[in-house]
């Protein structure tokens, strides 16, 4: 029989390795909650996670849920008890409680079985950075049971890696961000430069204008028409940067970020999962990154009014010359030969892709996917400099 310290060593190392290597978090969450409830015999769990922007709880993982948690609007991201308790402080990870789940009562009360699977109380174990509270894992199953001291144990140190792996997440995101930030004050200062050294010239070439306009009126044309042409061409130069410097919708974040900050409130609102996947992000222009976020925006809105889905993904795909965006639900699907021309928002989103040279094309039961809808936006992209 395995030693238990053995064991403990084992499960620690096997979720240390899960965390290291998923390529993202979501992956990663996905792989612990597998660990831990096989680890205790349960069989479902979830993971609330605080978005670091708005402080909204979102569902960011979860493993056989029962139908009654299934449905996206009994898993948006407003209180319940253990979110209460997480956020009054009185779930610390020194302290992980088990309670009863006040999402599942009202199915409990009535004895539906078939929708809670006999599920009605969950282990909360709170997520923490050193001081930092980032969210709560819960882990349940239908013959529950009082867990031990060690199992307690176990489970706080398995809080503790989780909550390095989340934070490292977000601190590589920050210094994207970050490096967003100094672009932009580099631009700004470009636009300083370039609006300063346009206006100097035009002043001197009024000046001169000035001066011989009454005995060299042909000279002073001139002046003029060189201080129209620079006044020309500094009002290009400072309208592109200025394009460039513009924040909305994307308020300085490159588009990878602003559309995980996007969906974890289209999740917390919803309860609608949303997976993200960028691929191998690279610098895109200001105007593709707000044209293909506002496409986002409106295939999730389509999402939430028509699909009734309960899963989505939005996937950014990255080539030399083209960036490919699709937003994909699990939900009931439609006939696009059969919605009007102006409905669903479809119109606005093929607009935009048309304005970047691309185009938009929608995927739904009836281009042949089994279940759910498919947007995929294909754009191309500038060459990069060699």
């Amino acid at each position: 029989m395995e030693d238990p310290r053995t064991r403990e060593l084992r499960i620690l190392n096997a979720i240390a390795e899960a965390l290291n290597s998923a390529p993202d978090v979501q992956q990663a969450l996905d792989r612990t909650l597998d660990l831990v409830t096989d680890l205790l015999g349960l069989r479902t769990g979830w993971i609330w996670l605080v978005d670091p922007e708005s402080r909204q709880f979102y569902s960011a993982a979860a493993r056989d849920l029962p139908p009654y948690l299934l449905e996206p609007v009994r898993m948006t991201g407003k209180s319940c008890w253990c979110i209460d308790d997480f956020t009054a402080g009185e779930l610390t990870p020194k302290n992980i409680d088990v309670m009863e789940c006040s999402r599942l009562r009202p199915a409990v009360l009535r004895q539906a079985t078939d929708l809670t699977h006999g599920l009605a109380y969950h282990a909360s174990i709170p997520l923490y950075f050193q001081d930092k509270p980032l969210g709560i894992m819960n882990v349940t199953g239908p013959a529950w049971r009082r867990l031990t001291d060690e199992e307690l144990h176990l489970l706080s140190t398995i809080a503790y890696e989780v909550g390095i792996a989340v934070e490292r997440a977000r601190l590589a995101g920050e210094s994207a961000r970050l490096a967003r930030v100094e672009e932009r004050a580099r631009l700004a200062r470009e636009i300083h430069d370039t609006l300063a050294q346009g206006l100097t010239a035009i002043a001197l070439h009024l000046e001169s204008a000035l001066r011989h306009l009454d005995q060299r009126p042909g000279q002073a044309r001139q002046r003029l028409e060189r201080a129209l042409e620079t006044a020309r061409t500094s009002l290009e130069e400072a309208r592109r940067s200025v394009l460039n410097l513009r924040a909305a919708p994307l308020a300085g974040k490159p588009l990878p970020e602003a559309v995980e900050a996007l969906a974890r409130g289209f999740t917390s609102e919803s309860g609608i999962r949303v997976r993200v996947r960028a691929g191998s992000p690279r610098p895109l222009p200001l105007a593709v990154e707000a044209e293909l976020y506002r496409i986002v925006q409106e295939a999730l809105t389509n999402v939430r009014r028509h699909a009734h889905a309960t899963e989505a993904e939005i996937a950014l795909e990255y080539t030399p010359r083209r960036i490919r965006l699709s937003v994909t639900d699990n939900g009931r699907g439609f006939d696009p030969a059969e919605v009007a021309d102006d409905r669903q928002g479809i119109v606005g989103m093929r607009e935009r892709a048309a304005l970047l040279g691309g185009q938009l094309r929608v995927y739904s039961r009836a281009s042949g996917l089994a279940t759910g809808t498919r947007v995929t936006a294909s754009v191309p992209l500038p060459e990069m400099p060699a």
